[in-house]
């Protein structure tokens, strides 16, 4: 029987995790709009091979709505993280180059943001931008930097008494020059697995506050609002109307979660028996 040693399965993970996001945005997309119309004569048909996860109360497909509805939760967590990431980039370096001052006002809202649960944060940040996505967006990157704020933050201050930019410093460069120049390009590894680690984060949330009612309104397709639905019918035993979209979530979000840990893995080896 053939073993495979800690890279190939480790590959073999990526490649799997890799692969369910792929398909899981390809069908989103190949799917027709058509399983969506209203037929009352299909209405909370258990899963068969023709549907199967089966149809809502209104007769639609419950697999084209699970996967329309989290290709937007993809969505709106990729900007969201994406915002965030930038966000934790800027802050981390200013907080470990522009002084103390700067840094312990930064350090402050760090201590505050994580101090707070991130739900009550992205309810009044969604309401205080207008709501909708844009709301949903700004409110998801606006809670989900500071982790890595530390991160990098930490990350700059070790860099900084390094040779190469005391050298830099001495040839008369600015701090400008260096934090883009020579700091910026060594904690790109760091910014790219906090983005990828931050995803998972930032859809689970997404799904939390539209399960909650706020943020999207109801005709936007989001897997937290087929949620949300689908609760007010399991009592009456259509069970397959919040099983199967939590699990395709759950899957979808572990996915990213593993992905962004096997690259972390596989950038610094010694993360591996943390």
């Amino acid at each position: 029987m053939k073993k495979y040693n800690a890279r190939s399965k480790m590959l073999i993970s990526l490649a799997v995790s890799g692969s369910i996001i792929a398909l899981t945005i390809i069908f989103s997309f190949w799917l027709s709009p058509d399983n969506l119309i209203t037929d009352f004569a299909k209405k909370s048909l258990p899963p068969t091979f023709r549907h199967l996860f089966g149809t809502d109360w209104l007769g639609r497909d419950m697999l084209t709505r699970t996967l329309k509805g989290l290709r937007l939760s993809l969505f709106v967590g990729f900007l969201g993280a994406f915002v965030g990431a930038s966000l934790a980039t800027c802050l981390g370096i200013a907080a470990a180059t522009l002084g103390k001052k700067v840094d312990s006002v930064i350090s402050w809202l760090v201590d505050m943001f994580i101090g707070m649960p991130h739900l009550i944060f992205i309810i009044l940040i969604s309401f205080a931008v207008g709501g909708g996505i844009k709301g949903v967006v700004f409110g998801v990157a606006f809670t989900h930097w500071p982790s890595l704020t530390r991160i990098i933050r930490g990350e700059v201050y070790a860099l900084k008494n390094s040779q190469y930019i005391q050298i830099s410093k001495s040839f008369g460069k600015s701090k400008w020059y260096i934090a883009t120049k020579h700091i910026l390009p060594h904690i790109i590894p760091q910014i790219m697995v906090g983005f990828l680690l931050l995803f998972p984060h930032a859809i689970v949330h997404e799904a939390s506050i539209t399960f909650l009612g706020f943020g999207l309104s109801v005709q936007t397709p989001s897997i937290g609002l087929i949620l949300s639905e689908a609760v007010k019918h399991i009592s009456i035993g259509d069970w397959w109307l919040a099983v199967f979209p939590g699990l395709v979530l759950v899957l979808v979000v572990k996915s990213f979660d593993n992905i962004g840990e096997q690259v972390k893995i596989l950038i610094n080896p010694a993360s591996a028996n943390e």
